[in-house]
């Protein structure tokens, strides 16, 4: 199968030797070489300061990438010619002169240049400097890992720089929960089905919950973890960006600023949270020691790198209103964590019982009716409606219908950083956070960053193991509804 788009590409790599390389892009650019969407004469070209050859490049990506390809059997061939496609350029980011030896040494490969820049925001500027200054950032796009920044201000000063160097429309801000198949067909199920779109607002919907939930702790993370927290490393990016997705009114098209147009309508939509509010609003908490899976786990302050009397979150809950027409009163509540008891990600739609029940009180129970879109591990999405039991008398049961991807669609889906590196390729823009989508989000998350700096209280603590502080199921008790796992 050759690419629709011929036309060729110079895929540039920093941060070349990285975890996120192994384990992500490289692996991603080798499903999309072996599926043929990658346009014959392109070119990947690895930038790392580690190897001295692209003999030895080529042995650490052997070493370190095949385990992330080979899951279902890896095809020997397909990766031999992927390899060929490999260029490798040793570059120290301090030599000035080596971004000319980059520049000259990808001078005659063909296409648009990516300038993926898979490092530590740091480092963005530098980069972006140095590339302008031997003229490689014309013909080109930039794509931006999260964290950009440390707040609105750390946010604003990065996008200042690289907006100086780069057009917007050459930027791709990235956040791979945009590129899962459950995202992109919870778009086709609103915008494609007279089903659901009547339904999709404040008289018909009681809650919704958007929930990315972790078994692993901080891992070898806990230097950068530390002076991050959850509601920085999740919520301002994964959790606003699904909450526009989930909330967003119908697009013009489905061309890249119609689509981010109406994220950014939701974002400002967010109804601002007063600092006399967060406790009741918001719940912060920090693992302990526990049990998962029947293995013992440190708790975060002991967890390497981590100060002993740190006080950064790792879970955190919130209650969100959105100030507009179409979901006044309704509460989106959105919680992530670490070292929790499950690794799951889903947006679970509770559609309001019937106002009437002929039927018994089953029919009018709480979340009788609900639409459940899991992003993972397993991509589904599941409706939940009331029957009748067989046998005698209108007893009613709940029964779900099923959408799983991997047994409906034959061919297998697609990463989603597959999908988003080749809508970089091709220039499609929708999947990917637009600048003032950015600011948006910052300027609602700022409140509660400053609230929690300035108090004295540590976050909650919590077991590892469960779902999170008893404090989250309270702020949803309050408005008469759970947790989904909580129901059972």
């Amino acid at each position: 199968m050759q690419s629709p788009n011929d036309s060729g590409f110079t895929f540039v790599l920093f941060g070349a030797t990285g975890d996120l390389s192994m384990r992500k892009i490289l692996p991603a650019l080798f499903e999309a070489h072996r599926s043929g969407m990658l346009a014959a004469s392109g070119k990947i070209v690895g930038v790392a300061r580690h190897e001295d050859t692209r003999d030895q490049y080529l042995q650490w990506v052997n070493e370190h990438v095949k385990p992330h390809v080979s899951k279902n059997g890896l095809d020997e061939v397909a990766w031999a010619s992927f390899l060929e496609r490999i260029v490798y350029v040793k570059l120290d980011l301090s030599r000035a002169e080596d971004f000319t030896t980059l520049r000259d040494g990808i001078a005659e490969l063909p296409g648009i240049r990516v300038f993926y820049l898979a490092t530590g925001p740091s480092l963005f500027v530098p980069i972006c400097h140095a590339l302008a200054s031997v003229g490689l950032n014309q013909n080109a796009r930039i794509v931006l890992e999260k964290p950009l920044g440390y707040d609105l201000k750390s946010s604003n000063a990065i996008n200042d720089a690289v907006g100086e160097i780069f057009a917007e429309e050459q930027i791709y801000r990235i956040d791979h929960y945009l590129g899962k198949e459950p995202v992109q067909n919870l778009l086709a199920l609103r915008f494609g089905n007279a089903l659901f779109e009547p339904l999709w607002r404040r008289e018909w919907v009681e809650s919704i919950q958007i929930t990315i939930a972790e078994e692993l702790g901080v891992e070898a993370r806990g230097d950068f973890y530390d002076n991050t927290g959850a509601l920085r490393d999740m919520v301002q990016n994964h959790l606003l960006q699904l909450l526009s997705i989930v909330a967003m009114e119908p697009p013009h098209s489905m061309d890249s600023d119609s689509v981010r147009d109406e994220k950014l309508r939701v974002l400002r939509a967010l109804k601002p949270i007063n600092p006399a509010d967060i406790s009741k609003v918001a719940v912060r908490g920090q693992y302990h020691a526990g049990v998962i899976r029947g293995q013992q786990v440190p708790g975060y302050a002991t967890e390497h790198g981590v100060k002993p009397d740190s006080r950064t979150e790792t879970f955190v809950a919130l209650k969100v209103e959105i100030e507009n027409w179409r979901w006044a009163g309704v509460p989106f509540f959105l919680r992530t964590g670490k070292r929790l008891a499950d690794r799951v990600a889903e947006i679970v739609v509770n559609f309001r019982p019937v106002p009437h029940s002929a039927l018994g009180p089953t029919a009018l129970r709480a979340g009788s009716n609900r639409l459940v879109i899991r992003l993972q591990p397993n991509e589904t999405i599941r409706l939940y409606c009331l029957a009748k039991q067989p046998g005698e008398g209108m007893n009613l049961s709940s029964v779900h219908l099923d959408l799983a991807f991997d047994q409906f669609f034959r061919e297998g889906q697609m990463e989603a950083y597959q999908r988003l590196l080749l809508d970089v390729i091709n220039g499609r823009l929708a999947l990917f956070v637009r600048r003032d989508e950015q600011e948006a989000a910052w300027k609602w998350v700022e409140p509660i960053l400053n609230e929690w700096a300035a108090t004295p209280r540590p976050p909650k603590p919590y077991a590892s193991g469960t779902w999170g502080p008893a404090a989250s199921s309270a702020m949803l008790a309050q408005h008469g509804t759970c947790w989904l796992e909580e129901e059972n």
